[in-house]
């Protein structure tokens, strides 16, 4: 008797088999007249999904993308989409991802370092390829939609070709690549993390155990490549009409609009599109599970969301990362429970750790650690650089060995063997009930002549000011000497020229914390800079550039 392979991709025929007419995709497509909402008539039920996506892969192995092929993948969240990055997995391809809004030099980059054999895109995305110089090194081309003059194929010629092939599916193990899934560059140039194929089945489990995930729910996952992970939870994905790279702008009234017509029961949105819903006040009662990422969930919004939704709902709020995921979670409850710790300085509770994952805090250090055995592991509630090691932590940033070497420590096991252990990049502590604190950044923390300071410790003490949208800290100078600036962004509504009063206000606000009290300099901002993936991580690398000239010119 065969194995299945190791592939996220072989949960689909089954779930073909078992539930053929179920959707497993609804897209919006032609909208009403007046700019009205979308009809979402484009569907994909889970049998038309497996054999489609059978025809892809045959006929892209027809064309040279099989086992192992590195493929850029630039398609908008569409029925091509999905079907691509399944009929990628059932043929043993490795997919790249890269978030197209960064910047234009950084994605050459991000392409330039994938080495990628094939490109797949848009029309749009190839006359980019050819005008910029991306992904030279790719030869086999397929467009989705109407190709021009740059040669290759299209994607229907493809799935014409593979058509009559039978069932599709790589014998793929679990070491083996799977996908090459860039950062979101937050914090620097964006890094490939090498996904294998194990790591994507253990967080299919892990998600369902830590969330009770069961097939037949309706999710709305307003970050389209979350909707991957539904077809193998036997779940349908609802894909919003909203621009994904803007979750901050999404429209209220057509979320709820997809959410009762097909009575979601499930939705992912960062932090920026969950204050959208918290603002727009309208109540979410069918939903059962609502998840947060991407940045901590300002209390209020967590507040405001868990009045929105019924009393059985859940409000998860999971801490990870490209590199990691998940690593812990907390529900929206227990996070109410921890606001006035988290107000008074105390850092994010990010809740316990999801099983089997095994978290540990160590010293902060800035330089590579090869070994564990020369590790100092740090005792409840002291601060230091998060690290886990579990079956979704992955190994390897492609083609940026010393990237890999910073984030990534050799441990050896008792029994023989060794594993990676991931270094988050994020400092925290364990509290005396095993939850895990998030206390901010370790490239953003403020180090000071009386000691360091951290954004998650200091930030949510100002944040409470009724006329503040949010602050940043960031500092100014050479580490060690660094004069912590505190950026301000006022309330919509609030005028400029008020700043003075808010400021002498945010001054005695922070005299009452520790963590607070050695602001240096309070500076108005008018908006702050954001990731272009959950528009919620605030760049504050470029805020100290700016901090640094505004501090200069008022010395």
């Amino acid at each position: 008797m065969t194995s299945t392979p190791c592939n996220i991709a072989a949960a689909l025929p089954r779930l073909a088999a078992e539930r053929p007419g179920q959707p497993a995709i609804r897209c919006p497509g032609r909208r009403a007249a007046g700019n009205g909402p979308a009809a979402y008539d484009v569907v994909l039920d889970y049998r038309t999904l497996d054999a489609r996506s059978d025809a892809i892969a045959a006929g892209l192995a027809r064309y040279g993308i099989g086992r192992g092929v590195r493929t850029v993948v630039m398609v908008r969240p569409s029925p091509e989409f999905f079907l691509l990055m399944f009929a990628l997995f059932k043929a043993g391809a490795v997919p790249v991802l890269v978030d197209p809004g960064i910047d234009r030099r950084a994605l050459k980059q991000c392409l330039d370092e994938a080495q990628a054999q094939a490109f797949i895109g848009i029309p749009l995305a190839h006359l980019a390829r050819l005008l910029l110089g991306w992904a030279k090194s790719a030869k086999s081309l397929v467009t989705v939609g109407t190709r021009w003059g740059w040669g290759g194929t299209t994607l229907a010629r493809v799935e014409r070709d593979g058509a009559g092939s039978g069932p599709q599916l790589a014998d793929t193990a679990p070491d083996e690549a799977a996908a090459i899934l860039f950062t979101s560059g937050s914090t620097g140039v964006p890094k490939g993390v090498v996904y294998r194929h194990r790591h994507f089945v253990a967080q299919i489990d892990m998600m369902r155990e830590a969330f009770g995930i069961e097939p037949g729910g309706v999710d709305l996952p307003t970050f389209p490549p979350f909707a991957l992970f539904d077809p193998a939870l036997g779940l349908t994905s609802v894909i919003p009409d909203m621009d994904p790279t803007r979750p901050a702008q999404a429209d209220p009234g057509r979320l709820h609009d997809a959410i009762r017509r097909f009575g979601a029961t499930q939705l992912f949105g960062s932090p920026a599109l969950m204050r959208v819903l918290a603002d727009d006040g309208r109540p979410l009662p069918t939903l059962r599970r609502v998840t947060s990422a991407g940045a901590p969930v300002p209390p209020e919004v967590v507040e405001k969301i868990r009045t929105l939704l019924d009393d059985d709902a859940q409000f998860w709020t999971p801490y990870g990362a490209t590199e990691c995921l998940p690593v812990a979670v907390i529900e929206g409850r227990e996070l109410q429970r921890t606001r006035a710790a988290t107000e008074a300085g105390a850092g994010t509770c990010v809740g316990r750790p999801v099983p089997p994952n095994q978290v540990r805090i160590i010293a902060i250090d800035d330089a590579p650690i090869a070994d564990w055995s020369g590790v100092r592991e740090l005792a409840q509630g002291e601060a230091g650089e998060i690290t886990v090691a579990g079956p979704t932590a992955t190994d390897a940033y492609f083609n940026r060995e010393a990237a890999t070497r910073a984030a990534k420590i050799r441990e050896a096991l008792p029994g023989g063997g060794e594993r990676i252990v991931h270094r988050m990049g994020d400092i925290g502590y364990f509290d005396g009930e095993g939850r895990l604190w998030f206390c901010g950044r370790k490239t953003q923390r403020v180090e000071t002549a009386a000691g360091a300071l951290h954004t998650e410790q200091v930030e949510p003490v100002f944040n409470v000011h009724p006329q503040v949208r949010r602050t940043a800290l960031v500092g100014v100078g050479a580490p060690g000497a660094q004069r912590a600036v505190l950026c301000v962004e006022l309330a919509a509504g609030v005028h400029a020229g008020e700043f003075a009063r808010i400021e002498a206000e945010l001054r005695e606000l922070g005299a009452r914390h520790p963590h607070a009290e050695r602001i240096d300099a309070f500076l108005q901002h008018p908006g702050f800079p954001v990731d272009i993936r959950h528009n919620a991580k605030i760049g504050r690398e470029k805020l100290a550039a700016w901090a640094a000239t505004r501090i200069g010119a008022n010395a």
